[in-house]
């Protein structure tokens, strides 16, 4: 069973802004000759590498709610320039949207079992629940109908 991170969208107003961002670094790694990935870097570098690499996903918290996830690819601990430890993340810069679930701030990442992981929108439903404004969607999240 795959195991997930979760982390907040730091700065990311809706999915599609965190969208939007991705496709600037893709472009800027494609201008530079770099491989097509989205690389996020952490401080911490996860213990548990070989389930999170057994099909897991980057969970990204929006705006209080997880809302979006990217399938992890690789992680690949370091050190920066100063020798402090660092971890990338690699992820396939596709995100799927997911039925959201609100979720309290908290700092790093966490993991996520499989089983409290929130399912896929489907395509038809990402497209019009990813088109509603934002605070319309939210309040129809809180009556349940979402």
């Amino acid at each position: 069973m795959p195991l997930h991170l979760i982390k907040l969208a730091v700065g990311c107003e809706s999915v599609k802004d965190l969208k939007g961002r991705i496709a600037e670094r893709m472009r800027t790694a494609k201008k530079k000759g770099l491989p097509l990935h989205h690389i996020h870097i952490t401080r911490m570098t996860p213990k548990r590498i070989d389930e999170l690499l057994a099909g897991g996903s980057l969970y990204w918290v929006v705006r209080g709610e997880i809302a979006a996830r990217e399938k992890i690819i690789a992680v690949e601990p370091f050190r920066d320039r100063d020798g402090i430890g660092r971890c990338r993340l690699v992820m396939r810069p596709k995100v799927i949207a997911v039925s959201p679930r609100p979720m309290r701030p908290f700092q790093g990442w966490r993991y996520l079992g499989e089983d409290a992981a929130p399912p896929d929108l489907g395509r038809a439903a990402a497209a019009s629940v990813a088109s509603m404004p934002e605070p319309l969607r939210r309040e129809l999240r809180d009556l349940g109908l979402l």
